[in-house]
């Protein structure tokens, strides 16, 4: 019986590149550019960059995979040329995004993909290539993984060619599209200007959603009633007062004050504005899914897209009880876009059968031993090789001791989902300021993360039915009452945290080293925030660890089965070698 085939997904038009490997149901490979280039979203999203290929992300997955380009049976790229419409757009600048000129460089640059694939392969790949559209391959990303056999599924993101979302139908094998959002109205864009109003980068989204929760989204409401409306299915936004696509701010200057300096602190007003976006897009995606809900009947709901990254409304989402389960994506930005066109091919194009679900987020790179140890005798520092190192651990974390973790297959996506995380006591207030000052220099109103024992969860928080993306840091849920004056380092000013429930079965590393910290404290749950620091990606291989080590004042850094700690320094604490 011949093999089912192997199928190459990539995802490189805009930003978060990145490549993948999928035989049937199993992912064989995944990664992100930015973990091998070390540069955040692994190139800007210009016209001059689409033609970049993550090529040191496709030479990982064929490595790690131990496959060849002849082994390659399709390539699925998750951006389709055809679909781009043109658009008569005010205000923009000659020659720049959505401008005659400016597309017709961008799509001729896309259009490279075919020859340059087969350029890297060594072999003409034109024939096994399939263009993807981007909502249809954040769609697959998030409904095939699911494992649930109907299910309705919402995307929603700046822009892919010219959508900005898709509601859609989940069925055994296939995903049928009921409705398509159109630029220019586009939530995920909104968020990228208002981020930009407000003094931020316009990927600076998980800063605003901190911050609304410092103000009272009525101060704006009626604003926002102008500048959104959500009706049958479909979303409206007023482009002559947002003007995407330019630096033009003097319309919501008009509405909302001058645009926030970024040398200035935030005030009330920000928080103000931060608010009503927020609560807007709260609004726009419960009533969305209740849409959903009426066309399609399914019983569970899936999510993908940069909006889907949003884990306030997540959490009000699933809290609202529309559907019986809600299942975000862990890679819900254009990264998992790679992973949703190498499964689109595999179940509607070739057919491999039935979807199985995929709940591990573990996909990431792996390391030898003998790799993470030659790491960490080059930091400088003595190594140890304790007995039971989770225990030790958890033992200096309860002592107020911060330090990186780093244990197995990278996880994927944007958080730090205990193989690459810094790990702190949620107990002590001061974890957080300690964290912020020594590492990572974050906004002070930016709360941090638990991961929490998965049998403990709903003892500490207030959690509707069980979602397995519970596990992914996807939702963020009140706090109980009676738990929140133990743990103010991962309690947010609403109450609320974003957790991450801890299964034993999917890192048992990680499951005991909280374990430990229980029996030591009577608390079953650690701080966790992604092993990195401002200016970076999160760390994927050892040598990237030991550097961020090196870089700030953590503690410890625990890898594998063996730590090093500042107050055991060695031959001077620094890093020999360069990575190899």
């Amino acid at each position: 019986m011949a093999r089912e085939p192997i199928i190459l997904g990539i995802n490189s038009v805009y930003h978060e590149s990145s490549a993948c490997l999928v035989r049937g149901n199993e992912v064989l490979a995944f990664i992100e550019e930015e973990r091998l280039n070390r540069r955040k979203h692994a190139k800007p999203a210009v016209i001059e960059s689409t033609d970049q290929l993550p090529e040191l992300a496709i030479a990982h997955v064929l490595d790690t995979a131990g496959v060849t380009w002849d082994d390659i049976s399709e390539v699925a790229y998750s951006f389709d040329p055809a679909r781009r419409k043109p658009t008569c757009e005010r205000y923009l600048t000659p020659a720049s995004w959505g401008t005659p000129e400016g597309d017709e460089r961008f799509l001729s640059a896309v259009k490279l993909a075919p020859s340059q694939m087969s350029e890297l392969a060594g072999r003409d790949l034109t024939r096994h290539f399939h263009w993807i559209g981007h909502e249809e391959a954040h769609a697959a990303s998030a409904y095939f993984p699911s494992g649930y056999p109907d299910a309705a599924v919402l995307t929603m993101d700046g822009i892919g060619e010219s959508t900005t979302g898709l509601l859609a139908h989940g069925t055994g094998s296939s995903i049928r599209p009921i409705r398509q959002i159109e630029y220019p109205h586009s939530l995920g864009f909104l968020w990228e200007k208002l981020s930009q109003f407000l003094g931020f980068h316009e990927y600076d989204a998980a800063k605003i959603m901190a911050l609304a929760a410092y103000a009272d989204a009525e101060t704006y409401a009626s604003a926002f009633a102008k500048l959104v409306e959500v009706r049958d299915g479909n979303i409206t936004l007023d482009f002559d007062t947002l003007r995407f696509r330019t630096d033009d701010f003097d319309p919501l200057e008009a509405l909302f004050g001058p645009r926030r300096d970024p040398s200035r602190y935030v005030n009330s007003r920000d928080a103000a504005v931060a608010a009503a976006l927020q609560a807007t897009t709260e609004n726009a995606i419960l009533t969305l899914s209740q849409w959903l809900k009426r066309e399609t009947g399914a019983p569970a709901l899936c999510m993908a897209g940069g909006v889907a990254l949003n884990c306030v409304a997540n959490g009000k989402l699933a809290s609202a009880g529309i559907f019986d389960e809600v299942f975000v994506q862990p890679l819900s930005n254009d990264a998992g876009t790679s992973l949703g066109a190498a499964l689109h091919v595999a179940h509607e194009v070739v057919g491999v059968g039935s979807p199985r679900a995929i709940h591990s987020p573990f996909l990431g790179p792996d390391f030898s031993a003998q790799e993470q140890l030659a790491a960490l005798k080059d930091s400088g520092f003595e190594v140890e090789t304790p007995v039971d190192l989770p225990r030790i651990v958890a033992q200096l974390i309860s002592e107020g001791k911060v330090g990186g973790w780093f244990q197995g297959p990278a996880e994927i996506g944007p958080r730090a989902l205990g193989a690459r995380s810094i790990v702190a006591d949620p107990r002590r207030p001061g974890s957080r300021e300690l964290i912020n000052l020594r590492i990572k220099h974050r906004e002070f109103f930016r709360p941090f993360a638990p991961s929490v024992l998965e049998e403990c969860a709903d003892e500490w928080f207030e959690l509707p039915a069980f979602s397995p993306s519970q596990r992914f840091m996807s939702f963020a849920f009140p706090v109980r009452e009676s738990k929140r004056a133990q743990v103010p380092a991962i309690l947010h000013v609403d109450g609320t945290s974003r957790l991450q429930r801890v299964s034993e079965r999917l890192n048992p590393g990680y499951y005991s080293l909280i374990s430990n910290f229980f029996e030591l404290t009577g608390v079953p749950l650690i701080l966790n925030t992604s092993f990195n620091t401002f200016d970076e990606p999160i760390v994927s291989s050892p040598y990237d660890a030991v550097r961020t080590f090196l870089r700030t004042g953590m503690d410890f850094l625990a890898m594998g089965n063996h730590i090093i700690r500042r107050t055991t320094l060695g031959s001077g604490g620094h890093l020999r070698n360069e990575i190899r």
